[in-house]
């Protein structure tokens, strides 16, 4: 029997890692890699494959199925999810067939609840904590433009099996995605929140990019403001993150394309809906629970509600 492994969100990052273990299992005889799609995204790819666009190349990948249709899915091993955050239920609730209580789920969103959430609608399923750095996203349907080299996935235990654990890894090694099973997951994925919860709330309140932000004092100072709150947040929760993290953070931040911005600021530009309920106000509503105060955050959330 083949491993089945489900593709759930096709953007940025669903779409790029996604695609990378399409590439590397096309033929292969243990492993099939199902991407769950609808709408445009799913003709596109039926039609013309998945490509991925990077600094230095350029690929085409096809998935064993392509499909939003539970019978035709069927039972999955594996479930790697990378929706947009405000899709989490909805997305589940559509493919809920195509989960049996021994699937493992692997949530890879910008936020820090989702596992939380699945979890609810899954109670007896193992799901795992997971995020990744990587800046990419949709060009048009089918399409994902990848930029810079910088890619790492990190994901890991909470109860699962360690033998569940050890095959994913070596699934992602096979397809050369750089992905690291740690322990300590939960800090892991709030370091990236840290990062992600900030700079998308700064970008989309101030309307700037991330040069535009670092290069200027009063920006910045918002910036910085972000960051000092939501690691009050975290530490008040318990959580054990590294000392100097606020530095760290912001430096991370200096060596990323000046020029480019959040995913919340270019849906905001766009028009569409933004993740602000997980990316803006989830920091509020723990600082209210954990009595630590985010004025910096209550007023973009203000501004950006």
């Amino acid at each position: 029997m083949k491993t089945r492994i489900g593709i759930l969100g096709l953007g940025g990052v669903g779409g790029y890692f996604g695609g990378l273990l399409a590439k590397a299992y096309f033929d292969s005889d243990a492993i099939e890699i199902i991407f769950i799609a609808r709408g445009e995204t799913k003709k596109a790819i039926a039609q013309n494959g998945l490509k991925i666009i990077s600094d230095t190349n350029e690929i085409t990948v096809f998935p064993s199925l392509v499909s939003n249709n539970p019978d035709e899915i069927g039972n999955l091993d594996y479930l790697i999810c990378a929706t947009k955050t405000y899709d989490i239920e909805e997305s589940l609730a559509s493919i809920k067939n195509c989960i049996t209580q021994n699937t493992i789920i692997l949530p890879l969103y910008n936020g820090v609840d989702a596992a939380e959430r699945i979890q609810k609608l899954f109670p007896e399923n193992t799901i795992l904590l997971g995020c990744v750095y990587i800046i990419s996203m949709i060009e048009s349907p089918g399409i994902i433009k990848k930029i810079g080299a910088y890619e790492k996935l990190f994901f890991g235990p909470k109860n699962a099996p360690v033998s569940k654990l050890k095959e994913l890894q070596s699934v992602f090694e096979k397809a050369n995605i750089e992905s690291y099973l740690v322990q300590n997951i939960e800090e892991t994925v709030w370091e990236k929140f840290l990062f992600i919860s900030a700079l998308a709330s700064a970008t989309s309140y101030l309307d700037q990019n991330i040069g535009e932000i670092l290069n200027n004092p009063e920006n910045k100072k918002v910036y910085i403001s972000l960051l000092n709150e939501i690691t009050a947040v975290a530490v008040a929760k318990g959580l054990k993150l590294p000392s100097g993290i606020v530095e760290q953070t912001i430096m991370k931040l200096e060596k990323s394309p000046q020029d480019n911005t959040s995913s919340m600021h270019r849906d905001l530009r766009a028009g569409h809906k933004t993740e602000v309920n997980s990316l803006t106000e989830y920091v509020v509503k723990e600082g209210l629970k954990y009595g630590i105060a985010t004025p910096t955050y209550n007023r973009i959330l203000e501004k950006l509600s």
